[in-house]
């Protein structure tokens, strides 16, 4: 995978991110120090209603941001984003009411929400080739992974010198770097929508309302985007049990130490990691539908062995089962999350990319939204084992619902045109479009239109061809 990192774009561009994530790592263990200073015993609940700001944020922005990504140089949106989360993040010691810190985390999580699609829809663009995107896929999930494991432990090393509010000082660095690495970087020309002609005019909020929806429209119109919707829904539900109820297994049912429950981290990360690992060589032989879906239904069977954990009363093998049951969800949940930009890819036109980034931004997170109280609030009032039984109904119909959105021969077939696993590409004409039209370039005329081929878009100029 490293060879990807010769391209000296995609270079700065994933050092940017890495080091945008460690900065939000150190902010998020900051942010609970600060939260418990100025709640005390609250600082749960100020925690709990932070991150739920941070999922509306994420839901609510992120399609608007889409909308107008191809009005903006790409360039700016990064940058812009990171130097508003740097603001934050430098005002963040300074707040002594929790309804400051609600403020600021909604205005850090929603320059996120700008971030994150634009980088995601970037990529494409600076790795064309297939092998190579792929193996960026797979860098970034490792990056996510890593960064989950480092950072607490950076966290705490600074923390035997300093104060926690120079833990913000080092997010702001962090944020700033990140935004000198993307003015670094050499971009490649940014695709631009072309206006059709509209029969009825409308207002200009009428056309970012439409094109904040046309994300989502690309979703609900392309059976494998709906499928990857379905899994997410499960993919979430498997988190949020790793994610809200680690601590509660390894202290209150185990009867661990607090340093137990990095090690469940750990395990969840290291399983994420070494799937994300092999990833680019497996997908070079096997069908982008065969990999996400055998990942989706595994996660139900994870959920039976945690239910098993859950509901014994005693034995030694319960702590070493956890820790093997939460490196299967992290392997799990990896086989969905690594490929899915790879799905987005091919079924969005190049000038909706971010627009197609930004819907599975928000559509992935509403799900999270669901998912994260019912895991919290589920476990508290009825106990930790109907809360699994739940998030476990919730993946496993999930994962069914995916497989029958998602037909065998439907974007991962190979075939004459396509590289094993890379989907089906649709030979078809365009009699409507002009010459010079910027969606024809390599088309040939075919006597009663323009003829090319490409990978499925469900977009305004497919719809016959759907």
């Amino acid at each position: 995978m490293r060879s990807v990192l010769r391209d000296r774009t995609y270079r700065h561009l994933f050092a940017a991110q890495v080091i945008a994530l460690l900065g939000t790592g150190l902010a998020t263990v900051a942010l609970g120090l600060l939260a418990y200073d100025i709640a005390g015993a609250d600082a749960g609940s100020v925690l709990g209603t932070a991150l739920a700001i941070k999922m509306v944020a994420y839901v609510a922005i992120a399609p608007l941001i889409g909308a107008v990504a191809d009005r903006l140089p790409r360039r700016a949106l990064m940058v812009g984003a990171d130097l508003l989360r740097a603001a934050v993040a430098l005002l963040l010691p300074f707040v002594d009411q929790v309804w400051q810190v609600y403020v600021l985390i909604f205005l850090l999580q929603a320059a996120s929400a700008a971030f994150t699609p634009t980088f995601q829809a970037l990529i494409p663009d600076v790795l064309p080739a297939e092998r190579d995107y792929t193996q960026a896929l797979s860098m970034s999930r490792l990056a996510y992974d890593l960064e989950s494991l480092f950072s607490p432990a950076l966290a705490a090393a600074l923390l035997s010198v300093v104060t926690y509010s120079w833990l913000f000082t080092g997010t702001v660095a962090g944020f700033l770097a990140s935004a000198a690495l993307v003015l670094s970087a050499v971009l490649p020309k940014q695709a631009r929508a072309v206006d059709a002609p509209a029969p009825v005019p409308r207002s200009p909020r009428a056309g970012v309302y439409a094109k904040a929806a046309a994300g989502t429209r690309l979703f609900f119109g392309t059976p494998q985007l709906r499928s990857l919707l379905a899994m997410d829904l499960a993919v979430a539900a498997a988190g949020a049990v790793v994610t809200v109820n680690s601590v509660v297994y390894v202290r209150d049912v185990l009867g661990l130490s607090a340093d137990s429950v990095a090690l469940a981290l750990g395990a969840y990360g290291a399983g994420s990691m070494v799937v994300a690992l092999a990833l680019p060589r497996v997908l070079d032989k096997s069908p982008d539908r065969r990999v996400m879906l055998g990942g989706v239904l595994l996660l139900p069977v994870v959920f039976a062995a945690l239910g098993a954990i859950t509901w014994a009363h005693s034995g030694s093998w319960r702590w070493p089962a956890l820790l093997g049951t939460w490196a299967a969800f992290g392997a799990a949940c990896s086989l969905v999350l690594t490929p899915a930009g790879r799905l987005i890819r091919r079924a969005a036109p190049e000038r909706e990319r971010t627009a197609a980034f930004a819907a599975q931004f928000s559509l992935s997170h509403s799900a999270w939204l669901l998912t994260y109280p019912l895991a919290g609030w589920l476990g508290a009032e009825a106990g930790l084992g109907w809360a699994v039984a739940a998030l476990g109904v919730i993946a496993l119909a999930a994962a069914i619902l995916a497989a029958r959105l998602w037909p065998t021969g439907i974007g991962q077939d190979a075939t004459a045109v396509a590289a094993p696993g890379q989907g089906h590409v649709h030979e078809h004409d365009h009699a409507a479009l002009p010459a010079g039209h910027p969606h024809l370039r390599g088309a040939r005329w075919a006597g009663a239109g323009w003829r090319h081929s490409h990978h499925h878009f469900a977009d305004e100029l497919h719809a016959a061809h759907s």
